[in-house]
């Protein structure tokens, strides 16, 4: 739980975790009544912004569209068929019809090596999976700083986080912390803001959380540099273990992340800065998410818990730069981006520092206040004009949108069957809704029509004090998260050589995972917590089959 001061001065601002652990039952449900605004820790208040009517008619009243999409609508005949085949399951002697195939036909073979998640999708043309290449060789392309006889690879910076998209989504999979001193940062960094003003709020967008970047830092602090500039900072984090006992005696040990930033190398953070540590996410399956329509993902949330399930999903609404609109937010920790397009922008200039059309700046995150950096020499200017041009943007796009998702394995054993029936049971599919039908598309044959089995409703959940950052994004308060998809799961450590989870990694197996939920997911950890051993380990091989 990060809930502790931020405390700043000219070399290192600190965020603890709290004492009180996952389990701490009171104060689970840190914002079940403060969707409509924010308040948060004795030491910062971040200021909401209340725009309109109350959530609940918000909500309906939402007509968000697809406009990233070019949508063939639906007839009646095919929105009952989706109806009857995305009810929950019943059964659990056998597997349903089509569950070993998560991305439907753009499911790929579950290979055994590292490159599991690096696939293009198994319905994909000989030449659009050219056009993939392509597209992973600018996804893997080493950025080099200005000025450089590699014109079409300079740009780099001045201040970044990696030199690629790849050293951050390695093999396409999961980041994860630094696990010691003398490991790098490169897959997790700090986002940073602060509370915004009247001046800072989204008319358009009801309940929206006015931030505002820190005057020195910008949203996202850099922990590298070019030469001849100073990086931001430098991440350590340290950890206190707490020992949980579970119903059959089994001990689970949890590790409570402390996140310095120190080596500051623009003075002390903002008195009032909102820090939140983020862990890289895997990319495959990224466009079908993408092709879900909005209204089936709305139809979903129950801002008010209406049906007194204890769950209270809300979508994330956010401005789209390139639809010039409000638009369901899909991707990011928070869901605090609508599309794959706009996702990979930010990370260009957020991560690397790479302007391209969509986030124009030269010079990256560099701060007004950052003045060498902003004087800096860029790579735009040239044929490119932006140091990723539209033609390249629109290949990473392609790419990460395109990503194949593996198949299934195991998917008819006997404990992997009852780790499905427990998951049902316990009521995990209230946030981790098992599938969707993807809209019939004009243009995306990859990701059209696609029965899918993500895991996830794509929407906001409290997820209590121990996980909550007290940072918000858009409309996600600081306890709030975007259920995680969880297909291809099961081969995170053969992908990327750890079994981290959460959004910072702190989680060191499936099973803490789950210990850490709290806020809405209280009442099923418990009831894992409560299970026989037999019982929760078929309930982890369920999870591991995914």
């Amino acid at each position: 739980m990060i809930s502790c001061p931020i405390q700043t001065g000219v070399a290192r601002a600190t965020i603890k975790t709290g004492t009180s652990g996952p389990t701490g039952g009171a104060g689970e449900k840190t914002d079940r009544n403060m969707h409509r605004k924010w308040a948060r820790n004795a030491s910062f208040v971040a200021m909401a912004v209340v725009l309109g009517a109350a959530a609940t008619a918000q909500e309906q009243a939402f007509n968000l569209g697809d406009p990233h999409l070019n949508v063939v609508a639906r007839t009646a005949d095919e929105a009952a068929r989706i109806a009857a085949v995305t009810a929950l399951a019943t059964d659990f002697t056998t597997p349903q019809n089509f569950e070993e195939k998560p991305a439907g036909a753009a499911t790929v073979r579950a290979r055994k090596t590292a490159d599991a998640y690096s696939q293009p999708s198994g319905n994909i043309t000989f030449e659009d999976e050219l056009t993939f290449k392509v597209g992973n060789g600018l996804f893997r392309k080493l950025w080099v700083s200005t000025p450089a006889s590699t014109l079409a690879s300079d740009g780099l910076g001045p201040l970044y986080n990696a030199r690629s998209c790849q050293r951050c989504h390695l093999k396409d999979g999961r980041g994860h912390p630094p696990e010691g001193p003398e490991d790098n940062a490169i897959s997790m960094f700090l986002r940073i803001s602060i509370p915004g003003t009247v001046d800072d709020a989204m008319a358009q967008i009801s309940d929206y959380i006015a931030t505002r970047p820190d005057p020195s830092y910008g949203t996202q602090l850099q922990d590298k540099a070019v030469l001849g500039h100073a990086a931001e900072y430098r991440l350590e984090v340290t950890y206190e273990e707490e020992v949980i006992t579970l119903a059959d005696g089994q001990a689970v040990s949890l590790r409570h992340p402390t996140y310095t930033a120190a080596d500051l190398g623009y003075g002390p953070l903002h008195p009032e800065a909102m820090l939140s540590p983020r862990v890289a996410p895997q990319m495959i399956g990224l466009g079908l998410l993408e092709a879900v329509s909005a209204a089936d993902i709305l139809a979903g949330a129950d801002p008010d818990d209406a049906n007194g399930d204890g769950i209270s999903g809300r979508p994330n609404i956010v401005w789209s730069q390139v639809h010039g609109q409000p638009m369901l937010g899909r991707f990011g920790l928070k869901a605090g981006n609508p599309t794959i397009l706009e996702q990979s922008a930010a990370a260009f200039v957020g991560d690397i520092g790479i302007s391209n059309p969509i986030f124009t700046a030269g010079s990256g995150e560099c701060t007004n206040l950052q003045a060498d950096c902003q004087a800096a020499q860029h790579g735009d200017g040239d044929d490119r004009v932006f140091e990723i041009d539209a033609e390249g943007l629109d290949l990473v796009t392609f790419y990460s949108r395109n990503l194949g998702v593996p198949a299934r394995r195991n998917v008819g054993g006997a404990e992997v069957l009852r780790g499905k029936e427990l998951f049902y049971q316990t009521g995990c599919t209230a946030c981790h809704t098992p599938n969707f039908v993807t809209q019939r598309l004009k243009d995306r044959p990859e990701q059209s029509f696609q029965l899918i089995w993500p895991f996830t409703d794509m929407l906001l959940h409290d997820m209590g004090p121990a996980l909550a950052d007290h940072r918000p994004e858009a409309r996600a308060t600081g306890s709030e998260w975007r259920t995680p998809p969880l297909w291809g799961i099961g081969l995170t450590r053969q992908v990327s050589g750890h079994s981290y989870f959460l959004h910072d990694g702190r989680a060191r197996s499936l099973l803490e995972a789950v210990l850490w939920h709290g806020g809405e997911a209280a009442g099923q950890r418990d009831a894992v917590i409560q299970l026989s051993t037999a019982d929760r380990d078929a309930l982890i091989a369920y999870l591991e089959s995914l």
